[in-house]
């Protein structure tokens, strides 16, 4: 089959890797002059910083197979601990090997900062949320579904977790959503709710090795070429002037709306209707610095806009290096990036013990993505895969059980080759 995927990120790599393993001949069409999609490199002061930090977790194990397809040795890239949330003052949880119940319990027993009410209440809920096999009634938030937990386990666990996984605060965040993301992380077996922190840029991890693998299988590849129109006609589709018998429409969903808008108007509609919210990553730099943990969780305030710190040198990356990430940043977008790196900076200084800092710390680069994800609201209908006769749709906002994440898009990258060769 001819096929042409439109999109290289990382669900339009999944989707070409997949198709040429399957023999077929795959153009991919990236208006970017690089791959990547919003999970890419930048280059700032001769150091390739991603443009937005991200983790992986044990149970992306999609894209963990994937990395491993295309060569990338994961062991090496990826500095694997187990899930913490560890705050500056000592308090916080750590998973310990082991089964995932007995495993969850003893985190749970251990964590600092909960009095032995807070301990139990945790523990019961989560039972109560396995015995109705992790589900809920889809109209709740996250707020809701916890209103019974106390305010410290809100505070120090619920509140985090959900803005780091959905990118949306729990107050409007999909309680349904969240407990997918726990049931897979937390209770999918051995590993599964590890941190995987990467040692080399996004663009190492998967993109580099995928360009590498795609053009040794013969897949052509057109980086800075957009494409401006989609047409259906006898033998498949037209993409401007190339025809195709399929197509795997793997850009943003403003993208793929716009190309679909006479093909597929309902589907169209669907897809332009998502909302988004951005993610805002301050690096800063400070030679001999290290912070209490690889990845540190910090508390949020109307002065403070990071919920996590990343200290590079710890994860075997660049010493020195710092990443403040404030997820469901449409606050501090509005607030300018300027304001935004200013009281990051503050943050750093009050927040973290005394000591951290041997020199005071130097903003390097502030980075914001605009439209880093979906707003993983209650209810929210998102597009299907299918869009017409070979033609899918493949990225994070797809239909699925999972928010926009690496793993998700993945998924859609691999389940979109899967259908539109079927």
């Amino acid at each position: 089959m001819k096929l042409a995927v439109v999109g290289g990120g990382w669900a339009g790599l999944a989707a070409a890797v997949r198709a040429t393993e399957a023999g077929h001949a795959v153009t991919l069409f990236e208006m970017a002059a690089q791959l990547g999609g919003r999970a890419r490199a930048v280059e700032v002061d001769g150091l390739a910083l991603d443009n937005g930090q991200h983790i992986l977790i044990g149970a992306y194990r999609h894209t963990l197979a994937l990395m491993q397809a295309v060569g990338a040795d994961a062991e090496a890239l990826l500095f694997r601990r187990p899930l913490e949330l560890r705050y500056p003052d000592g308090r916080g949880l750590r998973m310990p090997p082991g089964p995932a119940w007995l495993s969850f319990t003893r985190a749970v027993a251990g964590c600092r900062g909960w009095t032995a009410r807070d301990r139990l209440a945790l523990i019961t809920t989560a039972a109560a949320w396995a015995l109705a096999g992790f589900r809920c009634a889809p109209q709740l938030t996250v707020q809701e579904l916890c209103r019974r937990l106390p305010p410290a386990v809100r505070e120090l666990l619920i509140d985090p977790l959900c803005v780091a996984a959905l990118n949306t605060p729990a107050r409007d965040a999909s309680g349904a959503v969240l407990l997918r993301v726990l049931r897979d992380a937390l209770f999918g077996g051995p590993g599964s709710a590890d941190l995987l922190l990467p040692r080399r840029s996004l663009a190492s991890l998967f993109p580099i090795p995928a360009e590498s693998c795609l053009r040794a299988a013969g897949a052509e590849l057109c980086l800075g070429s957009r494409v401006t129109r989609l047409d259906p006609v006898a033998q498949g589709w037209r993409l401007d002037e190339g025809t195709y018998e399929a197509v795997v429409l793997a850009c943003s969903a403003a993208e793929a709306a716009r190309l679909t808008a006479d093909a597929a108007p309902a589907w169209s509609r669907q897809a332009g209707a998502l909302r988004y919210e951005p993610i805002v990553t301050v690096y800063l730099r400070c030679p001999g610095a290290r912070l209490p943990a690889p990845m540190t969780a910090l508390r949020e305030g109307p002065e403070a806009p990071a919920q996590f710190a990343f200290d590079h040198g710890a994860m075997g990356a660049t010493p020195g290096l710092f990443a403040f990430v404030i997820s469901g940043a449409r606050h501090w977008v509005e607030a300018g990036l300027e304001a935004t790196a200013a009281a990051v900076l503050q943050q750093a200084r009050h927040a973290l013990p005394p000591g951290t800092w041997p020199t005071a710390p130097v903003l390097l680069r502030v980075l914001a993505e605009q439209r880093a994800t979906f707003r993983c609201t209650p209810g929210l209908v998102r597009p299907p895969a299918w869009v017409a006769p070979r033609l899918v749709a493949a990225g994070d906002y797809v239909e699925g059980p999972y928010p926009a994440t690496l793993e998700g898009a993945v998924r859609a990258g691999e389940t979109a080759a899967a259908l539109v060769t079927a």
